[in-house]
């Protein structure tokens, strides 16, 4: 475990059900997801911002975990400010660049929208344990245990499937075959790769079987999931976000709902 890993396992949404926080991240999500306007996603940046140093994490560790999505929003509004369709007064206009007022609307409310939507679900799923969110899943939510849990074991052979390709990579440099050809190398490795995964799923999945993991009877779990007091208040956060910045969007008469006539 990192430093970074042991600071944020410290804070107080860490001891929070992940399913409160997929919750919470789900209620902020949805709203924005279902309006296009920039007072709506700035609303709701502004509010995660503010509660974001109550999650235990510092601000050092924060921009470490968050920087691919402060590297992506810019892009993603750049590219609909370039080729978005074109409103208003047109201040660039050659081939299939076109630059407007209602391009460079929509870019702000994509960029503001994407941070809204990626920060708040990075944040809480810092701390989040794959067998805790399986807990979490099969207990509260009540999903099948069979899912569950083979979805779990999947998330676990990540690791050794990172493994297994560095273990390639070195075998066939070893054996003076991975010198050059580096597609024909990389198709190479990939196939083995996936004969590979399919064995060991195989063998992984009969060993489940033996141990009951897929008997059609009631399963008992070794952790208690509880979902309480907190875990409510943290959905409640989301909410009062998502209805906030909602809110502000129609009073304002920015609301513009994707599906609607004029998206």
């Amino acid at each position: 475990m990192t430093l970074l890993d042991s600071h944020a396992r410290t804070g107080t949404v860490a001891r929070i059900n992940p399913v409160a926080k997929l919750g919470a991240s789900a209620l902020i999500a949805i709203p924005l997801v279902l309006t296009l306007d920039w007072l709506s996603a700035a609303i709701a940046l502004v509010l995660e911002l503010a509660l974001i140093p109550f999650a235990g994490l510092g601000w050092r560790e924060f921009w470490v975990r968050t920087w691919p999505v402060w590297l992506a929003a810019p892009l993603t509004g750049l590219t609909i400010a370039l080729y978005g369709e074109a409103s208003g007064t047109v201040y660039v206009d050659w081939f299939v660049v076109h630059v407007s007022d209602g391009s460079l609307e929509l870019a702000l409310a994509t960029m503001l929208r994407v941070l809204a939507i990626a920060l708040p679900s990075v944040v809480l799923f810092v701390t989040v344990d794959p067998t805790d969110l399986a807990d979490g899943l099969a207990q509260v939510v009540r999903l099948p245990a069979r899912f569950v849990l083979g979805a779990l074991a999947g998330l676990r052979m990540v690791g050794l499937f990172l493994d297994d390709w560095r273990a390639l990579e070195l075998a066939r440099r070893a054996r003076g075959v991975a010198d050059r050809g580096r597609i024909r190398r990389f198709l190479g490795m990939a196939f083995a790769l996936l004969v590979l995964s399919i064995r060991r799923g195989a063998k992984l999945a009969t060993a489940m079987e033996a141990r009951g993991f897929g008997a059609p009877v009631r399963r008992t779990w070794a952790r208690e999931s509880r979902f309480g007091a907190r875990e409510w208040a943290l959905m409640a956060l989301g909410l009062g976000i998502a209805l906030t910045a909602v809110a502000a969007s129609v009073v304002f008469g920015t609301w513009n709902f994707i599906l609607g006539p004029g998206a």
